[in-house]
């Protein structure tokens, strides 16, 4: 029997370098670093689409979009959601619900959780309670504690179209 379920998780983090902005969610923000990506390095679409693209057992997003490949420096991640979007479709799967933490020290996520949520919801054709976006701080442990760079965490659950 085939299964009517599927869960993935993901994962993604980018150290801080030179710019004035980070990328969360498709969402622009200020900030006094910018991130080391070879795409726009947004950690929570990157690793929402991990956690897509293991839930389908197709590897992860380095596979589907190399960074080695010319073609995706400084690229749009929200591309590259839209491209797991489309798989999960063609496998017969639709989202049931995704669920993405950032961690991070700064920014502060939670004036750009909405915007982010809508972002994501739309790229993957879901609706809006179906994506939640919230934030934690390492309490200045780790590498995001002392400020060197983010990271985020997604799991999904997949179900049968």
């Amino acid at each position: 029997m085939s299964n009517s379920v599927r869960i993935g998780q993901g994962y993604d983090v980018h150290a801080f370098g030179d710019g004035d902005h980070v990328v969360l969610g498709g969402v622009r923000i200020a900030h006094e670093h910018g991130v080391l990506a070879h795409s726009d390095g947004d950690v929570v679409i990157h690793a929402l689409c991990d956690a897509l693209l293991g839930a389908l057992a197709l590897g992860d997003i380095g596979v589907h979009f190399p960074p080695t490949d010319p073609r995706w420096r400084d690229a749009d991640s929200r591309l590259f959601l839209r491209h797991c979007a489309a798989l999960v479709a063609e496998r017969g799967w639709r989202l049931g619900n995704a669920d993405i933490t950032v961690v991070c020290e700064r920014p502060k996520v939670a004036p750009h959780a909405a915007a982010m949520r809508a972002n994501l919801a739309a790229d993957l054709a879901a609706a809006l309670d179906d994506v939640s976006v919230k934030a934690t701080t390492s309490e200045r442990l780790g590498f995001t504690g002392r400020g060197e760079g983010l990271a985020a965490m997604a799991v999904v659950l997949l179900e049968r179209a």
